[in-house]
């Protein structure tokens, strides 16, 4: 290189790197004719890390501080370079910023629902979604993996990947785990817990680490729901009589308990027999009602789906009535 061309170069005194938006993973310095001056300045903020790579081979990686680049602060890149070309800076090498900071409230889902094998309902498919956190740990993996040359990369670059690693795990422990679904409303931080401990080794492999990782919810698809709701009131209607029985009783005591008016103590005994009748009555209705329900079911007590007159299995599962 001449005199003349190696003063027509620019070169940089201070690099830094101030984050002017949200979702920002990495970012390259811009460097196109330009060269970091020997005893230049690199500030690195708190929340970022460094990274210095030279024709393709990655060099040093700089924490947060400020740093002076020469020979002595850069042996790895010192091994790397000629330094005997004169008038030319040594420090051709390009620079990429990390973010370091938390990318917090990421959203996960199952894109479709999951078919597992309930111990109280049979295949059922379940949707699930939740949110999780993480941030980049080791550039040099980042950056080997994922980010690569690119001039800037995003969080949004990088959600589809995230996403499907995780509904992959996701499926894999909802097939294997034996909690019926009525009890994994209890269980989501332990279900939380064990999809974060499947994800973190994934995580780590692209250079980032997670750091939380929620279940906000279980659910059933729409069909499915209107089915356990029918079973549901079967189940309720099954203890109608026990809750008539109940109710008059209440009644009784209530009006032994209020002797004024018209209910005095000849009347009132009378009263207090003729309802005591009127409600046994409706107990007593209320039973044969029960009996012939249960010698002729309107519902399959186990799926819910209607049953034809005089059945004696339900056409849906099977089931012997």
């Amino acid at each position: 290189m001449s005199f003349g061309q190696f003063i027509s170069k620019q070169f940089i005194d201070v690099i830094q790197w101030n984050e002017g938006s949200d979702g920002m993973l990495a970012y390259r310095y811009p460097m196109q004719d330009m060269e970091i001056q020997n005893g230049g300045q690199l500030t690195v903020r708190e929340s970022q890390l460094a990274l210095f790579v030279n024709e393709g081979r990655i060099a040093d990686v700089f924490g947060p501080g400020l740093h002076t680049l020469n020979t002595r602060n850069l042996p790895v890149l010192t091994d790397l370079m000629n330094w005997s070309k004169e008038f030319e800076s040594p420090f051709k090498s390009d620079v990429y910023f990390f973010s370091t900071r938390l990318q917090m409230d990421q959203k996960w889902g199952t894109a479709t629902p999951i078919t597992i094998r309930d111990k109280e309902y049979g295949a059922v498919r379940l949707r699930a979604y939740g949110n999780y956190s993480y941030c980049i740990a080791d550039p040099r993996a980042f950056f080997t993996r994922v980010s690569g040359t690119q001039g800037s990369y995003f969080v949004s670059d990088l959600e589809g990947q995230l996403r499907a690693m995780i509904a992959e795990r996701i499926a894999s422990i909802f097939a294997a785990s034996q909690v019926s679904f009525l009890d994994m409303a209890a269980n989501q931080p332990v279900l939380a817990q064990k999809v974060a401990d499947e994800v973190k080794p994934a995580f780590a492999e692209l250079g980032l680490e997670l750091h939380k990782f929620v279940v906000e919810s279980v659910s059933l698809p729409e069909e499915i729901e209107k089915v356990m709701d029918q079973k549901i009131g079967m189940n309720m209607a099954g203890d109608l009589s026990r809750y008539t029985q109940f109710e008059a009783a209440q009644a009784i005591i209530l009006a032994a308990e209020n002797p004024s008016g018209a209910a005095s103590t000849g009347v009132g005994l009378g009263a207090g027999a003729a309802m005591g009748q009127a409600m046994m009555g409706a107990v007593t209705g209320a039973a044969k009602a029960t009996e012939t329900h249960a010698s002729h079911p309107s519902f399959c007590i186990d799926c819910g789906t209607a049953l034809p007159e005089h059945a004696k299995f339900c056409p849906a599962c099977g089931k012997e009535l």
